[in-house]
């Protein structure tokens, strides 16, 4: 049977990184250093929003007291923090990220189990969770169709799938606004505020990673190559887009 062919979620971004394996070592290496500052900055782009619409998103989803929950690319922990809530302590977060610097800024403010490790290859058995969550981090994984599979896999009959990314917007304007916000105003703020080069390159990153993104149809279009059933987008306040998806 013939392997699928990866898809990755956007080209080799050659002002960052020279090749394609070259990649994951950059990503965390960035994120390594960029890690004590991300949850400030992440609360300025969002205007202070940030972990109020990721709780809306985790109620929406449908979790409740009990599930156990794997946030993939949980970053400094703001979604599995959301989770955690609602599924309280007879629940269980399991959090997963690349970046030990990440995952050291998690550990100090979450309650939840921590696993360095990609999504493309998850230590774990099979239908252990009763949903995934994924926050802004789609446009770091190596291809959608192995982290898809994983995911499905790692599922249980029935459970849950969001992923929340950053949409840009058809109309010319709209992507004009974005992108001078996120591609300028942004990573300006961030070295302002941080006085720290590496985090200004990390905004940039974010934004080069937003605006070179696959097109919807084809997140959707791996979604059901992987075997999940009822994938939708849904988008919110124009930019944040919510993939979701059921095994």
């Amino acid at each position: 049977m013939t392997e699928p062919k990866p898809l990755p979620p956007h080209p080799t971004l050659h002002s960052f990184y020279g090749a394609d394996q070259e990649r994951q070592r950059y990503i965390n290496e960035l994120f390594d250093r960029g890690s004590a500052d991300y949850d400030w900055v992440n609360n300025v782009m969002s205007l202070g929003s940030g972990y109020w619409y990721r709780g809306e998103v985790m109620r929406r989803l449908g979790l409740a007291e009990g599930m156990r929950v794997l946030d993939v690319a949980t970053g400094t922990g703001p979604v599995a923090a959301a989770a955690k809530e609602i599924v309280g302590e007879s629940g269980c977060v399991v959090a997963v990220d690349p970046s030990a610097g990440m995952l050291h800024v998690a550990r100090q403010k979450v309650g939840a189990q921590f696993v360095q490790a990609v999504g493309e290859a998850l230590a774990f058995r099979g239908e252990q969770f009763d949903a995934l969550t994924m926050g802004y981090a789609l446009r770091h994984v190596s291809d959608l169709r192995a982290a898809f599979s994983e995911y499905r896999r790692v599922l249980k009959p029935g459970g849950q799938l969001v992923i929340m990314e950053i949409s840009v917007p058809r109309s010319r304007l709209g992507a004009g606004l974005l992108r001078r916000y996120m591609g300028s105003l942004a990573p300006m703020i961030a070295r302002l505020g941080s006085r720290s080069r590496d985090t200004e390159r990390m905004m940039k990153y974010y934004w080069k990673t937003t605006e070179a993104c696959v097109p919807p149809e084809a997140i959707l279009e791996a979604l059901r190559e992987a075997g999940f059933r009822d994938a939708r987008r849904d988008v919110q306040y124009g930019v944040l887009a919510e993939y979701r998806a059921m095994k």
